[in-house]
């Protein structure tokens, strides 16, 4: 729950569930393997009717699923696995998330245009979670297709030790690369929270080089340091909230016999020119959609 983008999610599930009249418990793993894997049997120990499992590996998490899958407690996913919609392999009813491609393209795909392709830019990614994983390779494909664009270099952070580690590899960073550096891209915006300190003690200027863009989430801190121009220029947000309600409709779905609705959320990338001054992505009329499909 340290994860913005888990608590976004999180958030949204239990609103839907209010609005369903439906009991909704968040366990939260903290963010190591064991801590997921003794959330993900207590939750199963509870005999719940579902369980959404939020930004992490359901491979991390075998014995849990097979026990789950064996009970018929069906298994939503949020950012679970690389790809949108039912999987087997994990067996999950459905995956909650926008389409990593199109979040990865849409990033790359600024900074080449921001720099008018010529940037030198540090990756920061999480090579512990499949979906962020991917989501890395294929932000490096897509920058590679401009021969002005140099991958200066990719930094390995786990999204639970942003806080420790980001400072002092930015310092370093700065360090190695100076002027070189000239946009960023994270596949959270959780990273430009913890790299801003750095940034600002090394006299860096919080509207100017690196450019920083985050590729995923979108939390309200994000938005704050987008709006205000400090140290991060754009975000590519997911739609949390409307998310969160996606999930309990696949469950609602599922409950009642029918198939995964196959709805991917279209991305968005916003700035502090397109933005309105808004701390979240929350596009309007899913709620009343929702509500006149569970007929509440």
């Amino acid at each position: 729950m340290t994860n913005p983008g888990v608590a976004g999610a999180a958030r949204g599930v239990r609103e839907a569930g209010r609005a369903l009249g439906w009991r909704v418990r968040v366990i939260d793993g903290q963010g190591t393997p064991a801590g997921i894997q003794a959330a993900f049997s207590q939750a199963v120990a509870l005999r719940p009717a579902g369980i959404a499992l939020g930004g992490f590996d359901p491979r991390l998490t075998s014995p849990q699923v097979a026990r789950a899958v064996a009970d018929r407690i069906p298994l939503v996913g949020w950012h679970a696995v690389d790809t949108p919609g039912p999987s087997e392999d994990p067996r999950l009813f459905s995956n909650v998330t926008t389409r990593v491609e199109d979040v990865a393209r849409i990033s790359a795909d600024w900074i080449i245009a921001h720099s008018r392709g010529h940037a030198g830019v540090v990756l920061f990614t999480d090579a512990s979670i499949p979906f962020a994983r991917k989501k890395s390779e294929l932000i490096k494909e897509e920058l590679a297709t401009c021969p002005g664009v140099r991958l200066l270099a990719e930094e390995n952070i786990p999204i639970t030790d942003t806080s420790s580690r980001t400072p002092q590899v930015v310092s370093a960073l700065i360090s190695r690369f100076a002027n070189r550096w000239t946009h960023s891209v994270a596949i959270n915006d959780v990273y430009f929270a913890d790299a801003a300190p750095a940034l600002r003690a090394a006299r860096r200027k919080g509207a100017a080089a690196p450019y920083n863009v985050g590729a995923g989430d979108g939390d309200p801190s994000a938005f704050q340091r987008v709006n205000s121009r400090q140290f991060q220029t754009a975000t590519v947000p997911e739609a949390l909230t409307e998310q969160g309600w996606q999930i309990a409709d696949e469950f609602n779905r599922a409950f009642a016999g029918e198939p995964a609705s196959g709805y991917v959320a279209p991305v968005h990338l916003a700035t502090a020119t397109n933005s309105g001054g808004v701390s979240t992505w929350d596009p309007p009329g899913y709620r009343a959609a929702y509500r006149k499909t569970w007929g509440r």
